[in-house]
């Protein structure tokens, strides 16, 4: 599938509009007369603040398995019952028989630990029992060039080794922010995972020679696919999809064939995606949300070629963490999605009937929700977490009273 999106045009206004709004004076006026008819939307919903989401009726027992933690980012289970949980300085912890163990797993890589960069997530293979492989993602590099790292280890429950990089995000940056991160292992056998457009390089996201703003879909050994889509001559043959922002959501839905992606707007525009080969996401030509400064960064909330997503929210919530909830505890809950909240801090659930969006609920309204899943029991295990990177952050078990 080749993906042309009006390139030769979208070069040229991309490049203004985007010089437009990234100086801090966001004079969209100025450039506005120079962009293709092929846009549109309503403007009125970059600025429309939806209210929040109510509060759930659903009462929790909320059972703390782990306290003291730093930037608690990623929550991963093994078959031998061990939970993994990945602190972004750097640090894997592991609780067993719902102890933390006191000193983290050992043979950790080298991380970059600066801005928003660290150590994310961890995903056990889906033959882990037989390989005892796992894949990591992280940041690495310098604050004058970093990137995101994907590696592939082997963990013996006690220590990983044998650690190969993978991939590397392409080309560095000189920007300690919007890395992605999220892995899923995809029913096709095949790796998944999410790169953000590292904020201040928005316009890459709509280049497609780099992975700036993309999911990526990668062999287990870190070879490409042959039938990944293509996005047009001189584009990367790793991408699946482009346009997107930072998206720290990923989840793939069995029942429904569906690989769900969610990612952060700027002051508003948050999405919830399904995410589809080859397709576009618009990100920046086409947003619900307006720059920190109060300025437009496009004055398009749909544009001809690009994907609109499947929900968004503004104002924003700053979505970290996604699960698709199933399982028996939640009888009432099968098929919803759970999103954690960390600028309009709590754990959300989206209430799904078939494929559609019925309603919104949310839960532990002021927790700093940084990942959430479904665990082996059924029960949803979700990390806490400072702001400031203070030890603070938790790993909670929630079940129905």
């Amino acid at each position: 599938m080749t993906i042309t999106l009006h390139q030769t045009i979208l070069a040229g206004c991309i490049a203004a509009f985007i010089s437009g709004c990234s100086d801090n004076n966001g004079a969209v006026a100025s450039v506005s007369a120079d962009l293709p008819p092929s846009g549109g939307g309503d403007l009125s919903l970059q600025k429309k603040h939806a209210p929040d989401a109510p509060e759930g009726a659903t009462a929790f027992t909320v059972e703390t398995l782990a306290d003291g933690l730093v930037n608690p980012w990623s929550i991963s289970f093994f078959p031998d019952g061990t939970i993994l949980v990945t602190e972004r300085p750097g640090r894997i912890r592991a609780i067993r028989n719902g102890v933390m163990e006191a000193q983290p797993i050992a043979g950790t890589p080298e991380v970059f630990s600066e801005g928003q960069g660290g150590l994310f997530d961890i995903l056990p293979h889906p033959d882990y029992e037989e390989n005892n492989i796992i894949f990591l993602s992280y940041a690495y590099g310098s604050n004058a060039a970093n990137h995101l790292r994907i590696a592939r280890a082997t963990f013996n429950g006690e220590a990983v080794s044998d650690l190969k990089v993978i991939y590397d995000a392409t080309p560095p940056k000189a920007a300690a922010y919007h890395f992605g991160g999220r892995l899923v292992w995809g029913p096709d056998d095949k790796l998944y995972f999410t790169i953000g457009e590292g904020s201040r390089y928005k316009e890459k996201a709509q280049d497609m020679a780099t992975s700036y703003g993309a999911v990526i879909r990668l062999n287990e050994d870190g070879s490409i696919p042959d039938d990944n889509p293509d996005f047009g001559e001189g584009s990367l043959p790793e991408l699946y999809s482009k346009g997107h922002r930072n998206p720290q959501g990923l989840a793939y839905d069995g029942a429904r064939g569906i690989l769900w992606e969610h990612e952060h707007g700027a002051m508003g525009g948050d999405e919830i995606n399904i995410i589809k080969p080859g397709a576009n996401y618009g990100w920046p030509i086409a947003t619900y949300g307006i720059d920190y400064n109060g300025a437009r960064i496009t004055p398009f909330t749909e544009y001809e070629g690009t994907t609109q997503p499947f929900k968004y929210w503004t104002p924003s919530i700053a979505p970290s963490g996604l699960a698709v909830y199933r399982g028996d505890l939640f009888q009432d809950w099968g098929g919803d999605l759970l999103v954690g909240a960390m600028g309009r801090t709590a754990l959300h659930r989206i209430i799904m009937d078939g494929d559609k969006e019925i309603g919104e609920e949310r839960y532990l309204i002021g927790e700093r929700i940084r990942d959430v899943r479904i665990g082996p029991d059924g029960a949803i295990y979700v990390t806490t977490e400072d702001h400031g990177g203070a030890p603070t952050g938790k790993l909670l078990r929630l079940t129905p009273q």
